[in-house]
């Protein structure tokens, strides 16, 4: 089992920036597959973006699109989320995720889960 950890969520206003790091304890086939979910109060949890390693291909879902960045340091096994004009309906706990393979939306496709990051986004 793979451990993550993400930090870098906070309270912003709207239109502002946020960047989320994720580390995982180990590099292994159980990482081929990075991304990040959110969850906010009385909604499912839903993908936000995804990485895979095997094939350097990125995934987002259309709120994401053209705001939010996923990127990835093999060297250090880190992932991160460059989120830029926050709105508040982006206000959720974030959680990174890791896995084998699988399409990249479905938390089935994820073995691991880490703790989760706050961000909170004000009119």
């Amino acid at each position: 089992q793979v451990q993550l950890v993400e930090s870098g969520g906070g309270s912003v206003q709207a239109g502002g920036s946020l960047r989320l790091s994720c580390a995982a304890s180990k590099e292994s086939s159980d990482t081929y597959l990075m991304g990040w979910f959110r969850e906010a109060p009385g909604k499912e949890r839903e993908g936000v973006a995804s990485y895979n390693r095997v094939s350097v291909s990125t995934y987002y879902a259309d709120f994401a699109k053209g705001r939010f960045t996923i990127s990835r340091d093999n060297a250090k096994n880190t992932l991160y989320l460059q989120m830029n004009s926050l709105k508040p309906n982006d206000t959720a706990k974030y959680y990174c995720a890791a896995g084998y393979a699988g399409i990249w939306s479905e938390r089935s496709s994820y073995k691991s889960w880490g703790q989760g990051t706050q961000v909170t986004v004000s009119p």
